[in-house]
């Protein structure tokens, strides 16, 4: 298995396509090396120099003698893969192409592309690239990369890798992380990702033991499988990932794929694979400093109960607004704790937020005794404190940081973070204390939330996924609702019986054996959306049966006229209970995923939908479920009885199952509706689409 190791700890480079001009993008890297002191054995290869920036140079890779670790290509796009040839010649394990012009330009560049990994089959030759921006291993003074940003911005020591599809924006987060006084040891852009991806860096960074928190930009995924293995790896050993993952309105998802040619994922499956993977998924740069900040005391709350302490009312009101909206706990202290504080101070708030006033720095002892009651008595899983410029002063700052920080002794799990405005220099001295500093008591808070979210992670028990039983095989050609409706059935899904005619008195003696109202639907594997066409009538009676079909036919015929019909589905009305409709899909990228949310109209109007890979077992059902908006339609809401939640987790499990053992044999399946009731669930409709 490939590990940083193998990539970013080299001892003999060679950057083919090297320059004498330290500012061009092939001499960048050079005049990093000898700038930053890499220690290993460098070659510049260009034909045209015998020195290149004071170093001995070679005309080709192949006329370096002795074995070369890494080659870095800078050269036309239709001489690279002559190179890579040479590269795999010498054994060379890692190829980095800074070069443009493969896939993302168009058909000649996506075959010279493809080209690539055939040339390193079955060699001990990684690729990164083509089209990136380059790497760097800070530990080992090793910067093959031709970004500027290490001119303005020298790396500085830390725990944190960043992996990053975007050159320019891996750029970017690089240089506003430094900024923030955030290290980062491991840099690594894959650009095109002709071999090594976003996924199997991230994986890679979880493996070692110098990274503690991931960071990665990321357009799209190219193996979703080694994701959802890098992100369980991760979870396992502790590690943070913060994702941006972009892409989510229609027209970013195209900008993604001219970018990078990659095949992007529909985005809510993306955000399902995230969330159940443990990485947290964030908006904007802002949002993913933020949380590396928070983390980098390594300390994960393992509850999400806050307690916000403030000098300022105003302050107060706007963390517990910031708590709220990131689903914390935000419990009152308890009654006894309150007049406590009211003895100590007796114009201080002292429910939650606790609003200590200016009174807390006339006496900075009180620090000591109002933190020992809110984690003894409050029982909080961190603490929040907006303390605007006062904890900064130097006059203050050494004693308040060590007043905390001795409240905090043996309390190894409790975080403690500083919404406070101050010079760097002390800022810094709060940080390394372990306390995090944020100037808006906002993102003070939205920083706790994500490491109360690592918390909850990493406490989770390793989720159980259900066997993959045989299960009914399909038939040759397109399916109907009425083989769909047999196929799961037998699969053990429940699904409302209904019987298939194909004359108006079939149709006649059909509902009349019901002894009730009837549904009445065209069966066609041709129209799938049988309203549209005039094929669903609901609520038919035994005198209106006849008439009826003749009815759905004729719409049909005028709408559909080119549609094989296999004749009129009629099966008994079904009322009562909630709506909900659950499917599956075969994800281009996560292949098949299963997806549950509110049905009949409701599913088009709201959207109101969340998705898993499939399989899934009850427990991950019943979870599904209840992140729905409309779960209070199925709790019970306006005085209607509850649902059978357990009936309809199972039902999204086994459809999980079904399309789990079919796999890529199956585009889609959906139910909808199935009607959740107090006792079991039953679906009305199916559909199964073959690929």
């Amino acid at each position: 298995m490939t590990t940083l190791d193998h990539i970013l700890t080299p001892r003999h480079v060679a950057v083919v396509g090297a320059s004498d001009n330290p500012a061009r993008i092939g001499g960048r890297p050079l005049n990093y090396f000898l700038h930053y002191g890499f220690e290993g054995e460098v070659y510049p290869v260009n034909p045209n120099r015998d020195i290149v920036q004071g170093v001995k140079a070679y005309p080709t890779l192949s006329d370096i003698p002795g074995p070369v670790d890494f080659v870095l290509i800078a050269v036309p796009a239709p001489a690279v893969n002559d190179v890579i040839r040479q590269a795999v010649a010498k054994g060379t394990k890692t190829v980095m192409i800074f070069s443009s012009g493969f896939a993302e330009a168009g058909e000649q560049g996506a075959a010279w592309q493809a080209e690539m990994a055939e040339i390193i089959r079955g060699s001990h030759t990684r690729i990164v690239g083509p089209n990136c921006l380059g790497l760097f291993n800070h530990a080992h003074r090793f910067y093959p990369t031709f970004t500027s940003s290490l001119e303005y911005a020298p790396p500085i020591e830390g725990n944190i890798g960043l992996a990053s599809q975007s050159g320019a924006y891996g750029s970017h987060l690089y240089f506003v992380a430094r900024r923030s006084r955030l290290g980062i040891n491991y840099w690594i852009t894959s650009g095109n990702e002709a071999d090594v991806h976003t996924a199997e860096a991230i994986r890679m960074m979880a493996e070692a033991d110098d990274v503690h928190t991931i960071m990665a930009y990321v357009e799209s995924i190219k193996d979703g499988d080694a994701l959802i293995d890098a992100l369980d790896v991760a979870r396992t050993n502790r590690k943070p990932v913060l994702i941006m993952k972009v892409g989510q309105s229609e027209v970013g998802a195209h900008a993604a794929s001219s970018h990078t040619a990659s095949l992007a994922g529909e985005d809510a499956v993306y955000d399902a694979i995230l969330r159940e993977g443990g990485a947290l998924r964030c908006g904007s740069t802002e949002e993913m400093l933020d949380a590396a900040i928070a983390l980098k005391p390594r300390i994960y709350p393992a509850g999400k109960k806050v307690g916000l302490v403030t000098i300022s009312g105003g302050g107060g009101v706007l963390m517990a607004d910031a708590a709220e909206a990131c689903g914390l706990d935000v419990s009152p202290m308890p009654e006894d704790a309150q007049a406590a504080i009211k003895e100590v101070v007796p114009f201080a708030g002292p429910r939650n937020p606790v609003d200590v006033t200016a009174q807390f720095f006339n006496d900075l002892s009180l620090i000591d005794r109002f933190t020992a009651l809110m984690l003894d008595k409050g029982g909080y899983d961190g603490l929040v404190g907006f303390w605007t410029t006062v904890a900064a002063n130097p006059n203050l700052s050494g004693e308040f940081i060590t007043r905390i920080t001795n409240a905090l002794e043996g309390r190894d799990n409790l975080l403690s973070i500083q919404s406070l405005i101050g010079p760097e220099e002390i800022v810094k001295q709060y940080e390394d204390a372990n306390l995090p500093c944020f100037e808006d008591p906002s993102r003070a808070v939205q920083a706790m939330a994500a490491a109360m979210f690592f918390g909850a992670q990493f406490n989770r028990a390793p989720r159980s996924q259900p066997a993959l039983p045989e299960m009914p095989s399909l038939p040759d050609g397109p399916l109907g609702e009425h083989e769909a409706k047999e196929i799961l059935a037998k699969a053990g899904l429940p699904m409302v019986e209904d019987v298939l005619v194909k004359t108006a008195i079939q149709a006649h003696e059909a509902v009349m054996a019901l002894h009730g109202p009837a549904a009445m639907k065209i069966a066609s594997p041709d129209i799938q959306h049988k309203t549209e066409a005039g094929g669903v009538v609901l609520h038919v009676t035994e005198d209106l049966a006849a008439q009826t079909y003749n009815t759905i036919m004729a719409n049909v015929s005028h709408h559909s006229p080119d549609a094989h019909i296999d004749g009129v589905l009629v099966s008994p009305m079904v009322t009562g209970g909630v709506e909900m409709i659950l499917g599956a899909k075969l994800d281009p990228v996560f292949g098949p995923v299963v997806m549950a949310g509110l049905g009949g109209v409701f599913t088009e109007i709201f959207g109101d939908v969340t998705f898993r890979k499939a399989p899934v077992s009850e427990e991950v059902a019943e979870e599904m479920l209840h992140e729905l908006k409309g779960m209070a339609l199925l709790k019970g809401a306006r005085g209607n009885p509850p649902a059978d939640i357990d009936a309809l987790a199972a039902t999204l499990s086994r459809l999980s199952v079904f399309a789990a053992a079919h796999g890529p044999a199956i585009e889609s399946v959906e139910m909808n509706p199935v009607r959740a009731m107090p006792d079991g669930c039953l679906a009305l409709d199916a559909l199964i689409v073959k690929r």
